[in-house]
């Protein structure tokens, strides 16, 4: 599942290749890619003939700014990793959701169809945005000009901070934890408590505090959670500029694959010898997901 790195690797190729295209038409392929509204007629309709002002990420959830707020006001993709879900404006908003399979392709309209192509955006000079998801979690919105994205897309109103924003700090990530009494990667999953984190990034964070995944969040020190504040940031900066991790099917918006998986410290390396120690790679099973973790430089 692509998380808050993959997420901004295709938000930011986004902003390099879309912002002040117009978009001159579309198709829905399988209608329960589209969330909202409940017509694919309508979706097509609110999304046709806008310009592409600036794409946004917030967690996992990527929302593009479009006309009548026309304009270049993105940072494509070069300067900051913050970017807040947009107020409400005279704009109206696309939203998607990668969810497990998602990806969002650039490219022109002869490439061939894929067949897990779900929808296709097209632009001026025969390109298109499509959509591809093989597992067909994924989602996209339409949102009304002068409607709050919260109210359509409500999966934003649950979300936590973003671990790039000034809100992240040891207390705020202290005061999320104290009263959890469940294991801390557990916790570290729960959107609520951290926007975008997901199974991959969590476990390096957590071997680069030398934090065991099964420890009890409210057991936690503060000097503990301080270091892990650090190391969650530090380990999703990496993966950025790796271009994200690609363990099954990722792809940049370019059809490129990211490269954090080649150096990954614990993750999906089972048995192999740990990057530090040489002791091989643990693997265990919390709430019904997979944590990867070395024994002795976690403790």
């Amino acid at each position: 599942m692509p998380e808050l790195p993959e997420v901004e690797t295709v938000r930011r190729g986004l902003n390099q290749l879309t912002l002040n295209q117009k978009i001159i038409g579309g198709d829905v392929l399988l209608d329960r890619a589209i969330a909202y509204p409940f017509s694919v007629n309508e979706f097509l309709t609110g999304i046709q003939e806008s310009a592409i002002a600036s794409w946004y990420r917030r967690g996992k959830y990527l929302l593009a700014e479009l006309a009548p707020c026309f304009g270049d006001k993105g940072d494509k993709g070069e300067v900051s990793l913050s970017s807040p879900s947009p107020p409400p404006t005279s704009c109206s908003y696309l939203g998607v959701h990668l969810r497990m399979t998602g990806q969002l392709l650039w490219l022109h309209q002869d490439e061939p169809l894929h067949k897990h192509t779900r929808v296709r955006l097209f632009f001026q000079n025969e390109w298109e945005l499509r959509f591809v998801d093989q597992r067909t979690f994924g989602k996209m919105w339409w949102v009304p000009p002068s409607v709050r994205v919260e109210s359509i897309i409500t999966g934003l109103a649950k979300l936590a901070c973003d671990p790039f924003s000034p809100e992240f700090t040891v207390e705020y990530l202290a005061n999320k934890l104290k009263n959890r009494r469940r294991p801390i990667k557990t916790a570290l999953l729960d959107q609520s408590v951290v926007a975008g984190l997901g199974n991959i990034y969590a476990d390096e964070a957590l071997f680069l505090s030398h934090i065991l995944p099964n420890t009890l969040g409210t057991n936690l020190e503060r000097s503990q959670i301080e270091l892990l504040r650090s190391c969650i940031i530090k380990v999703l900066e990496t993966s950025i500029e790796a271009g994200g991790t690609t363990f099954s099917n990722f792809l940049s918006v370019k059809g490129v694959n990211g490269n954090y998986g080649g150096v990954a410290w614990v993750y999906n390396r089972t048995g192999e010898p740990c990057r530090v120690c040489n002791t091989p790679i643990q693997r265990i099973r919390l709430a019904g997901r997979s944590s990867h973790f070395c024994i002795e430089c976690q403790h």
